[in-house]
This record gives structure tokens, sequence and C-alpha cells, in this order.
């Protein structure tokens, strides 16, 4: 109870938000969404991730708020807590460490952003599409400027992970997500004005059914599921901090209204201006490094220094996703850390900061020198990549829904969702209903596809 009494909570209801919705809203918002929106359809994918987002992300969300709030302490703790010690247990270490893996690999993608943003600021962003091309291929394969921006990206992390909940997390939150959205809006304001633009606009927005089949379906559930931050660990820590008034389920709700429309916004951003100049929107994961420079380029060439700010804006859009999303994976391990190891704060977020940035350089250097260096038939980057996203999650996900459908005893369930009967349940047999069986029956499925077993 001592323990309980001494956590920190956030500060405010908008500091909840703000740092839980920067830990949904990333370089799956702004990045891996417009693609998959581009290979499967455009306003079709958008249609089914948003039904995805309601039906399989919330009420994902809501278990881990649950989870969270009641123990009060870090996400592997709080499975042995409520739990009893059990078995289940291992779903809360497994959560932590899939946090602290994809910690790893994805500070290399957020110097990628920090290296652009200030390639972007000294005017290097200027070329054909063959220089963009051989320019990401050239610095990837270097072997000191992705660890140096690397190094740099994890520094303030850590900067900011170390000054604690409400004077580090909570006050970045407060200054980062407003500045993204700013950003944001001006460059959907700036790529929307172009000329055909409306036609990026109606792909986002005029459904063509036709399109639907099974792997757009897929595709809309695995994006819901990578994009709220589902089972990394980061949703569960950061419900430890909420006080005993915040409102779950209208709190997943709010967040993933806000990771939606910042989707959709990133989508306006990007489209509209692809279409403009004539650029296939289904350019897969390599759009934002070769693809979009050279459409900024191109669409904004006839306005003398508004395709270099708009280029210098979109890096520093990218970098400020990666650093809130960024901030919460670190969180995770920082808390287990403290925690378990009884140490300070300062000391769990050293210890966290040196050991993922190890992993990070082994991957990040595995697109040059490490190339060769491979198991099975994948490199590092892909390795980590592949058992995080492509099986970690799932398998925790899947976990965390059975665990707290059929396990969890339902009377702490409610109690945490209505706040122990301070304000009405609403929707709450539904929540159950999907989480004990919606939920689980559609990670399963999204597990099964990708190995091509359905």
């Amino acid at each position: 109870m001592e323990e309980e009494m001494e956590r920190t909570n956030f500060g405010t209801k908008v500091g909840v938000i703000l740092a839980t919705a920067g830990s949904a809203v990333g370089l799956g918002n702004v990045w891996r969404f417009p693609y998959m929106a581009g290979e499967n359809g455009g306003a079709v994918f958008i249609i089914i991730y948003f039904v995805c987002v309601l039906m399989l992300g919330i009420p994902c969300m809501i278990s881990e708020f649950i989870i969270g709030r009641h123990a009060r302490s870090n996400t592997a703790r709080a499975y042995s807590i409520i739990s009893n010690g059990s078995a289940w247990t291992l779903i809360g270490i497994m959560s932590v460490l899939t946090g602290f893996l994809i910690t790893g690999y994805y500070a290399v993608v957020a110097g990628w952003c920090l290296q652009y943003l200030w390639s972007s600021f000294i005017g290097h962003m200027q070329g054909s599409p063959e220089y963009f091309s051989q320019y990401f291929s050239s610095f990837t394969q270097n072997p000191v400027k992705p660890v140096f921006w690397l190094v740099i990206i994890m520094l303030i992390t850590y900067l900011i992970i170390k000054q604690g909940v409400r004077d580090g997390i909570e006050r970045a939150a407060r200054v980062l997500m407003p500045t993204l959205f700013f950003i944001l809006l001006i460059i959907v304001g700036a790529s929307c004005m172009l000329p055909n633009a409306e036609a990026g606009i109606r792909f986002m927005f005029k459904p063509d059914f036709s399109m639907i089949n099974s792997d757009v379906f897929l595709s809309a559930l695995g994006q819901s599921f990578y994009s709220l931050s589902i089972a990394m660990g980061c949703i569960c820590t950061y419900a430890s901090y909420f006080s005993k008034h915040t409102k779950l389920a209208s709190t997943a709700m709010q967040i993933g209204i806000i990771d939606s429309v910042v989707a959709v916004l990133a989508g306006l951003m990007i489209f509209p201006a692809a279409f403009s100049v004539g650029v296939s929107p289904d350019s897969g994961p390599s759009l934002i490094f070769i693809t979009l420079p050279n459409v900024f380029q191109q669409a904004f060439a006839g306005i003398p220094f508004l395709g270099y700010v708009i280029s210098l804006l979109f890096y520093a859009l990218l970098t400020l996703a990666a650093v809130t999303s960024l901030i919460s994976l670190h969180e995770v391990s920082t808390a287990f850390f403290e925690e378990e190891l009884r140490i300070s704060r300062k000391s769990a977020a050293f210890i966290v900061t040196l050991s993922t940035s190890v992993i990070g350089v082994f991957c990040a250097l595995s697109f040059g020198v490490l190339h060769d260096v491979q198991l099975f038939g994948m490199t590092l980057f892909d390795l980590f990549d592949f058992v995080t996203g492509q099986i970690f999650l799932p398998i925790v996900g899947f976990l965390t829904c059975i665990f707290l459908g059929w396990f969890v005893p339902h009377k702490i369930v409610r109690e945490e969702y209505s706040n122990w009967e301070t304000h009405r349940a609403g929707f709450f047999h539904i929540y159950i209903i999907l989480v004990k069986y919606v939920c689980p029956i559609c990670i399963i499925v999204i597990f099964l596809h990708q190995f091509n077993l359905i």
C-alpha cells in the first residue's frame, strides 16, 4: 500500500490524454498508415480501419488500462499482482521484453528522421528521384552517421525520461503533441491547395468497395493494433500513473479518436501532394525517405522557398512523432528496472538507454557493414522487426484478452471500468463480449494470415 501511495500520477486530465496519445501517435500513423492505405485502396481501407480501431483497438487498450491502473506498477509486476504470481505473469514479462526490443530498432528509424530533418535544414533534400534513392542507400549503409543520430535521439529521450512522469513525460507531451498537430495542419493545408490535389482527396474519401478483399480487411486489423501501441507495455505502464478519477473507457475512446484523426491528416498531407505530381500512392515503406522528398520538391517547385519549408516541417513532424512514441517505449523498461532492481529513475533510464542503444547500433549497421550477418535469412533489423511485430505483439495481445476476459475476476474489471461505480458503466457488457470473443478471434486470424496459414 505504501508503494501505491507513493507512486506518481499524471498531474492533469489533459496530461493523461496527451501523454497516452503521444504513445499511440507515432511513425505508425505518419509513416505506416499512409502507405498501408495507399496499397489497400485508400478510402475503403480507412473505413475498415476505423471499424477495427473501435472493435479491436479500443477494447484492447481498455484492458491494458485496467491491468495497469489496478496494479499500479510496471507492466511485468502488474500481471503478477493481478494473477497472484501465476503463469500469467509471463505475459507481463513478454510485454516488457517486446517494448525493450522495439525501443532498440525503432530508435534507428527515429534517428533517420532526425538526419533527414538536419539534411532538410541545410538544403540537401533537393535533387532527382535517383538522387533521393541514392541518398537513402548511402546514408543507411554508412557505418557512422546512422549510429550518430541514433545516439542523439536516445539521449534526447533519456533527458526527458529521467525527469520523471510529471516533469519529464507529461511536460514533454504538453509541448510535443500540440506542436505535432500544428505542423501537421500546416502541411495538410499546403498539400490540399496544390493543383490536382482533389484526386488525392477523392482517393481518401471516395470508397471503391470493389477493392475489399481479405487482405485489405486483415491489413486494417493489423494496422489498428500496431498504430495504438497495443501489447508493447506502453499503455499498461502509462495506466499505472492514472489517478483513480481517470475514466478508462472515455480516455481510450478519446485516444482512439486522436490517433485516427492524426492518421487521416497524415494521408491528407501525403496523397494530395503525391497525386499532384503523378506519383503512385502505393509506394510502400520507402514513401517518406525516398518518394516524398521528391514529391515535395516537385509539388512546390513553382513557389520559391516553400518546398524547402514544407520538407523541413515534414521531417520535424516525423521526428516529433518518433520521439513521442520512443518516450513511451523507453518508459516501459525504465519503470521495470526502477521497481524490480530498486534503483533510482535516473539509473534505470541510463541502463535502458545504454542497452537499447547497443541493440540499435547493431540494427543500424545491419544495413551496411553487418548486412551479411543474418539469422533465418533476415538482417538484424528485419529480425527484430519480425519477431516483435509479427510474433510477440499478437501473442501478447491475444493472451491479454484471454487473461482479462476469462481469468481476471469480473468484479475487478467492472470496478476499474466504472471507477468503483462512481459513473455509469456504459457499454460494459459490449466491452466484455469484444474482449472475450471478438478481439481474440481477430488477433488469431491476423497472426495466422501473416504466415499464410489461412
